[in-house]
C-alpha cells in the first residue's frame, strides 16, 4: 500500500505516544518511586526513546514528532504545507495519549506520594507532581532566559537533524545510524542544560501532556506559573527556523561550492 496522510499522520501519533510512554514513564519512576536515575540517565532515556521511534515509525512519516521539526522542514525542505497542522494535531494527541498512559499505570503510586506529601493536586504545590508529565523553569532563572535556553538547545538539535539528513554531508553517518545520532544528541543537550527548562525542545512533547495533567485534576496549574507554557511552544519553534537558516547558509551553501569545485577540476 501507498503511503497516504492518514497513515503518516497514525506514524506521528505512535511515534509522539512512544516518545512521552518512555520518557515520563522514567520521570514518574524517579519523583514517585525514588529510583535511582540521574541526570545523564534521564537525558539518555529520552534520547533512546527517539531513536526507538524513529528506527519504528521513520519509514512511514519521517518521525518528526515535534512541530519544530515539521514546520522547520515546510520552511527550508519543502515539506507540503499541507500536512503541516494534521502532523501537529497527530503528534500532540500521541503526546496526550503518552501522559494518559504513564498516568494509568502509575496511578495509585500519584495518590500515595500526593497523600504522604500533602500535596494538593490542584494547588501550585501539585507542579511537584505535574512535572512528571512536562516541562518547567529552574526556580532561580527568568522566563527569558528560559525561552533563550529552548530558542538554542532547540536550534542545536534540529541542526543535526538536518546535518544527518543532508544528501551533500559526506560525513553523515551511514548504516542507518541517523537515528542514533540524534538521540545522542538529545541526551548531550539534556545533560548538560536539562537542568535549566527540562529540555522540551518540542512543542508537542510538553503541551500534549500539559493538556492532560489539565484534565487530570492539575488544572490551570499545569500550564506553570505566570502562563509558563508558551515558552515551551515558542523557544522550540523559534529555534528550529533559526537551526534551517544556520545549516543552510552557514554550513550546507560551502557543502555545494565544494562538490562544485572537486566536480570542476
Amino acid at each position: 500500500m501507498k503511503k497516504t496522510l492518514t497513515g503518516e499522520c497514525i506514524s506521528e501519533f505512535i511515534g509522539s505516544w512512544m516518545l512521552i510512554f518512555i520518557g515520563c514513564g522514567s520521570v514518574a519512576s524517579l519523583i514517585l518511586s525514588g529510583a535511582s536515575i540521574s541526570q545523564w540517565e534521564i537525558s539518555i532515556i529520552w534520547g533512546l526513546a527517539v531513536t526507538m521511534a524513529i528506527y519504528i515509525t521513520g519509514a512511514v512519516s519521517g518521525t518528526h514528532i515535534n512541530p519544530a521539526v515539521t514546520i522547520a522542514l515546510m520552511v527550508y525542505r519543502d515539506f507540503p504545507k499541507k500536512k503541516v497542522i494534521p502532523y501537529i494535531v497527530s503528534q500532540i494527541a500521541g503526546c496526550f495519549l503518552g501522559a494518559a498512559t504513564v498516568y494509568l499505570l502509575f496511578k495509585n503510586l500519584f495518590l500515595s506520594f500526593e497523600a504522604s506529601n500533602n500535596i494538593v493536586r490542584s494547588s501550585i504545590d501539585g507542579l511537584a507532581t505535574a512535572r512528571i508529565f512536562s516541562t518547567y523553569p529552574h526556580s532561580e532563572i527568568s522566563i527569558f532566559t528560559a525561552l533563550l535556553t529552548e530558542i538554542i538547545i532547540t536550534m542545536f538539535l534540529v541542526m543535526v537533524i538536518l546535518a544527518v539528513g543532508e544528501a551533500k554531508n559526506n560525513n553523515k553517518p551511514l548504516a542507518n545510524l541517523a537515528p542514533v545520532m540524534i538521540g545522542l544528541t538529545i541526551a548531550i543537550i539534556g545533560a548538560s542544560f536539562g537542568v535549566l527548562t527540562g529540555f522540551a525542545m518540542n512543542p508537542a512533547r510538553d503541551f500534549g501532556p500539559k493538556l492532560f495533567a489539565m484534565i487530570a485534576g492539575w488544572g490551570t496549574n499545569a500550564l506553570g506559573q505566570n502562563m509558563y507554557f508558551w515558552v515551551p511552544i515558542v523557544g522550540p519553534i523559534v529555534g528550529g527556523l533559526l537551526a534551517g537558516f544556520v545549516f543552510d547558509k552557514g554550513i550546507k551553501r560551502y557543502m555545494e561550492a565544494e562538490e562544485i569545485t572537486q566536480e570542476a577540476k
